[in-house]
Order: C-alpha cells, then structure tokens, then sequence
C-alpha cells in the first residue's frame, strides 16, 4: 500500500466495514492510528465521506412497497417540489434530471394503499403538469456502493 492511494484504501476499507475500529484500520492499511485518523478527519471535512449510517432493510420492516415517481414541472417550482419529497420522511432518493421529466423520486411505503394516499397527498401541487408512478416488483440491487480503484488493484 502506498500513500498515493491511502485516501481511496481507506474508503474501501469503510465500505467493507464502516464500524471499523482506527486501530484496525491502521493494521489493515499497515499505517499508524494516527495517519488514519487524519486522514479520515480530512475525508470528512471535503465531504468526500459524509456520515456513518446502518444499512436498513426497509422490507424486513414492513415496508414492502417501493414506487418510482416521475413528475414533470413548472421550472420555477422545481425547487419547492424537491424540497418537499425530499422532506418527506418515506422518499429515500430525489433527483433532478434531463429527458421526459424533471424529477424522479423513490419511496418506500408499506403497501399499495399506503403508497397511493401519499403520492396522492405529494403531487396534488398545481406545478405538477404530469405524473407517473412505477411500483417495483423486484429489487435486484439497491443502494450499492462501488469501491474506489487504485493502483494496487
């Protein structure tokens, strides 16, 4: 391991284990607690790693629905609309994007009733001009990360 790719060893180490220990990260990446712990400070501070958080089965919890929205918009009203799926403590991803529609949004509901009264509820906006909404049927993977390249791969 090289010091030219600690940053990026690092973060693939995190992805593997992000309850890792400095210390076993120092041993894993042969480098001091203390490199690691600068180096993971100044990760943070880029924002190159913004949090730690639990990987959450949703359907394990009983939210067996995901829904995927695509809404088309008033540009103006672009940011009040994001902002308000954003807010909404069930939509795990909003995004702004090109093509047909300008927003996609996904969420997560616990059947098609619940789904319904709140994606109802979500795009009664007036800036909404058009809305469609598809269910998931199967997830073959979701909220993958990828590990970074480095020169010792």
């Amino acid at each position: 391991m090289t010091y030219e790719t600690l940053d990026d060893d690092l973060v693939n180490e995190l992805l593997d284990n992000g309850r890792a220990s400095l210390r076993s990260l120092a041993e894993e990446l042969d480098v001091s607690v203390t490199t690691v712990s600068n180096h993971l400070s100044d990760l943070e501070e880029e924002g190159v790693i913004e949090g730690y958080t639990p990987k959450v089965n949703y359907d394990e919890l009983g939210y067996d629905v995901t829904a995927i929205m695509q809404l088309k918009a008033e540009g103006h009203a672009l940011p009040e609309i994001t902002e308000t799926l954003q807010d909404h403590r069930q939509m795990i991803s909003v995004y702004e994007v090109t093509g047909d529609y300008d927003v996609i949004a996904i969420g997560k509901f616990e059947d098609t009733d619940d789904m319904n009264d709140q994606i109802k509820t979500l795009i009664t906006d007036p800036d909404i001009n058009q809305s469609n909404t598809s269910i998931v049927l199967n997830t073959v993977a979701e909220n993958e990360q990828f590990e970074l390249e480095t020169d010792d791969d």
